[in-house]
């Protein structure tokens, strides 16, 4: 679609039934670290090492969110939203990540949830986003098989507690992200590196996402149950045999890694033969226990990558190219602005027959915002949410399976091991005065969601 076109582009082209709305994580935005009987959390404990994150930030304020979340709330009543993805985190409600429930942490949860549904907004909660119990971390955390108790028993007092009034539910966001990131390249909590702590981490989440659907189906038989996975494009540096191979590789670990053995297709190992290694992971009826069957699939996606063959690098013999090396468009990230890869993202999971239907859980972009008159110009998110959601048509018009469309983020906020330099809102936050000022951006999504019918 040409670029003058984009901008007549309307929620009603995407069908009356099309899910709008943002998403959040609570670590990245509720701030209230140590209040009301919270525990620390993996990330609290990372962040206290300001080497770990650029500009030595921290989340211990970030938004807020603990003591504005009616401000935020309305804000996104005002913009027409009126889904809202956030996380519940784990130490707020359990401080030993088992045992003993904290009930100011409970009632902070109730008091968003009643007040999403006083605004007629529907809450949908991600069990975990990232942020473990440190107490759980200090007995191997996702690396220890008891893990899928411990998060069995999280799941069960969100279940009971939540359950009467949210029906829409997703288990884990991006399991390849933070046992990637957290347990094998050491870049996020809780920093561990290493083969030795990602395979068991990674054979453990995927039992834990399962196990977690299969609660929630049980003490809430009419809710709708997910769970989402990050995805990017893979392609081939150069066209040649080596490289090809190495792209299917990386795809199958990137993108194919926890989708499969959830719909009972095993791991991934043909393409990817180090996944053989999950084996002494692996008891007897666990191929078994991976497998259920979620409502919907939540696909989260950014960019693409391409990838190329090199001896060097251990264990895969495949090296990411950045997108600052290969003269492309970039977010702050050095992610490639790249639209069709959502196109092609929703029609690789399209082609699992098993795949009830798929939401787009994340998608934005981070760029350099200008402050003009009091207001915030971010054309090239605008921009980039138009093109993007352009590839998301494109997909429901051919009659892909795509039934939903959340922004990655609502408000700036704490973005991991990055702190606050990448800005993804669409609600810009002065970290000083922790003022709100909706962006460019913000205000056309506002304008582009009241066309919904």
């Amino acid at each position: 679609m040409k670029k003058q076109e984009e901008s007549f582009l309307k929620a009603s082209d995407f069908g009356e039934n099309f899910t709008w709305g943002v998403s959040t994580a609570a670590y990245q935005i509720e701030g209230g670290h140590d209040s009301d009987g919270k525990g620390q959390s993996i990330w609290d404990k990372y962040t206290e090492n300001p080497k770990m994150i650029q500009n030595g930030d921290n989340a211990n304020i970030s938004c807020d969110f603990y003591n504005k979340y009616k401000e935020d709330i309305l804000l996104m009543k005002s913009m027409n939203i009126d889904n809202y993805r956030f996380s519940i985190s784990w130490a707020r409600v359990l401080p030993n990540g088992v045992g003993t429930v904290n009930d100011k942490g409970l009632q902070f949860y109730n008091d968003v949830i009643n007040f999403c549904l006083a605004q007629e907004i529907t809450p949908w909660i991600t069990l975990y986003h990232w942020d473990l119990p440190h107490a759980l971390e200090q007995k191997g955390g996702w690396t220890n098989r008891t893990i899928v108790r411990w998060f069995s028993e999280f799941t069960t007092l969100c279940a009971k507690t939540f359950g009467d009034r949210v029906k829409h539910w997703m288990v884990l966001n991006e399991p390849m992200v933070f046992t990637g990131a957290g347990y094998f390249l050491g870049v996020h909590a809780p920093g561990k590196k290493g083969l030795k702590n990602f395979l068991p981490a990674t054979h453990h989440a995927v039992l834990c996402q399962a196990e977690g659907g299969r609660i929630l189906r049980k003490l809430i038989p009419n809710a709708q149950i997910g769970t989402t996975f990050s995805c990017s494009q893979i392609d081939p540096y150069r066209e040649n045999k080596r490289d090809k191979k190495t792209a299917i590789k990386v795809d199958a670990l990137l993108n194919r890694l926890f989708i499969e053995p959830t719909l009972g297709l095993g791991y991934p190992t043909n393409d990817a033969p180090i996944l053989k290694r999950l084996r002494p992971f692996i008891q007897p009826t666990d191929m078994v226990d991976c497998k259920f069957d979620f409502d919907f699939i939540g696909i989260q996606n950014y960019t693409r990558e391409k990838v190329k063959y090199n001896l060097l690098v251990p264990h895969i013999r495949a090296k990411i190219i950045k997108a600052s090396k290969r003269n492309v468009k970039t977010t702050l990230m050095d992610w490639e602005v790249y639209p069709p890869s959502i196109y092609k993202m929703i029609k690789k999971y399209s082609d699992y027959p098993q795949i009830k239907k798929i939401i787009i859980t994340e998608n934005g972009a981070t760029f350099k915002d200008k402050v003009e008159n009091g207001g915030i110009v971010d054309t090239d998110r605008l921009n980039f949410l138009q093109h993007y959601l352009n590839q998301v048509l494109k997909a429901k018009n051919e009659g892909l399976n795509i039934h939903g469309y959340f922004v990655w983020t609502f408000t700036d906020n704490f973005e991991w091991a990055e702190g606050y330099f990448p800005r993804f809102g669409l609600v810009h936050i002065d970290f000083n005065t922790l003022k709100r000022t909706i962006k460019e951006s913000g205000k056309w999504l506002t304008n582009f969601l009241s066309n919904k019918n």
